[in-house]
């Protein structure tokens, strides 16, 4: 069970910032975690995958294999949320369902489980930026090997499908500048009530949170072959 939103008392800011792949969530991930002194979840994909100890070719060959990362990456995100308990950014939220959708056949177990609505419900409650696409993010670092924009193209329009299907409200950030998605999170965060860290975090920063002693997600159902 998640827990809910605290309705007395300054009430934490969940910032989440969904879009394709490509689209530069973790780069203003860091820019809001720095600036407003929040925890930051970052991607957790990478380190699901290396956990794995699996290579990228795999998952494009192995349908069980994708099946199995994509229920694992969506657990762990819910683990890391839970684990925080405060505000926080994640540079995802339910991003994979849109990679599940379109390279393995574990969506339509995912939709059956209800608990998968009480995440979306969570998510609602938070502050959903949706980062579109250019072009000119697109890079390979060896996770995004081979990162072509029809893909990203596809991806970002099951993102958006995902968003108005469950009704979450969303602030779309369009521009490829910087600055103006900057400008544009602040008067979202300030009118949000948030206030800024008094001497900007430029310290380093783990990757993704480590998993605390909070409720555990268990919020997907197993792969066919029983593996998270």
């Amino acid at each position: 069970m998640l827990p809910q939103r605290p309705t007395t008392g300054h009430e934490p800011q969940r910032i989440y910032l969904v879009g394709a792949h490509a689209t530069g969530k973790t780069t203003l991930a860091r820019w809001i975690r720095d600036r407003y002194g929040v925890p930051m979840i970052a991607e957790v994909a990478r380190g699901v995958l290396a956990e794995m100890e699996e290579r990228l070719e795999s998952l494009r060959t192995d349908s069980d294999l994708v099946d199995r990362y994509q229920a694992a990456v969506f657990t762990r995100q819910i683990d890391a949320e839970m684990a925080i308990g405060g505000s926080f950014v994640s540079d995802r939220a339910f991003c994979n369902l849109a990679y599940a959708a379109h390279h393995s056949g574990i969506l339509g177990q995912i939709f059956r489980d209800p608990r998968l609505a009480e995440y979306m419900q969570w998510v609602k409650q938070g502050i959903v930026f949706f980062l579109r696409p250019h072009r000119e993010l697109l890079v390979d670092d060896g996770v995004r090997a081979g990162v072509e924009w029809e893909e990203v193209v596809r991806i970002d329009g099951m993102v958006k499908l995902l968003l108005e299907q469950f009704d979450v409200p969303y602030i779309p950030v369009a521009s490829l500048s910087m600055q103006e998605r900057i400008r544009l999170v602040e008067r979202v965060l300030q009118l949000a009530g948030l206030p800024k860290s008094a001497q900007p975090d430029t310290g380093n920063h783990p990757a993704t949170r480590p998993i605390g002693q909070g409720p555990k997600a268990s919020a997907l159902p197993t792969s066919p072959t029983g593996s998270r």
